[in-house]
């Protein structure tokens, strides 16, 4: 990873955080029903964004390492697939908070919550399975395959709010966003900011399995 890259990101993450906490806090009005509440939208919309990215990524990169066998790409895959994990967790750890305030409850078995937890636990399995198998090129293979497949719930979660009966909000409509300028302000700068809070991660992520590879290289170099 080099340095100055890793010094622009890190830069990049810190503004833009903090202008979309000042926006979410302070730029955005108050909502007039949920009140301060509705502000964990704001960094609600912009979590459950970077799943999608992330589980983008590991698609596409099991792709490429399948056709080309590099174990760069497997290593994008693995690193964007955790990160993924750790942000759609948090996805299902806010969404109850502004749901208990929206709907009176944390939790209901509705389209969008239900495949948000089946993407969530499939690639927790991805996860697993990478764990579960010693021999690197194996788990690799196994690894790619199984995140092409899981990816398919990726589009289904997206959807289901437009396909099924549901509770659930739909933000983007086709005549346009229900939110007032400066809401969309907020929001925009939430799913930027944490785009690049993203990159920065998979950047250190990566970088470790880099270190990792290296130093089983010199293993078996002093074991042999």
């Amino acid at each position: 990873m080099k340095r100055n890259n890793f010094i622009a990101v890190l830069a990049a993450a810190f503004v833009t955080m903090m202008f979309a906490i000042y926006a979410a806090f302070i730029f955005a009005p108050e909502e007039q029903t949920m009140g301060i509440v509705q502000r964990i939208f704001y960094f609600h919309i912009a979590l459950a964004w970077v799943p999608y990215l992330a589980f983008l990524i590991v698609c596409i990169a099991s792709i490429l390492y399948l056709t080309k066998r590099e174990t760069k790409w497997d290593q994008l895959a693995a690193g964007s697939a955790e990160i993924g994990v750790v942000f759609d967790t948090l996805v299902l750890i806010t969404g109850p908070f502004w749901a208990r305030v929206a709907w009176g409850y944390y939790w209901t078995w509705e389209p969008r919550l239900t495949t948000s937890l089946i993407v969530w636990l499939l690639y927790i399995a991805y996860i697993l399975l990478r764990r579960s198998v010693g021999e690197h090129d194996k788990r690799a293979r196994f690894a790619a395959v199984f995140g092409i497949v899981a990816f398919v719930s990726v589009p289904i979660n997206f959807m289901a709010i437009r396909w099924w009966r549901t509770i659930h909000p739909l933000i983007l409509k086709s005549t346009g966003m229900e939110l007032s300028a400066n809401m969309r302000v907020a929001m925009f700068a939430s799913i930027i900011a944490f785009t690049v809070l993203y990159i920065l991660f998979l950047q250190l992520r990566v970088a470790v399995e880099n270190s990792n590879e290296e130093l089983e290289k010199l293993k078996d170099e002093i074991g042999s």
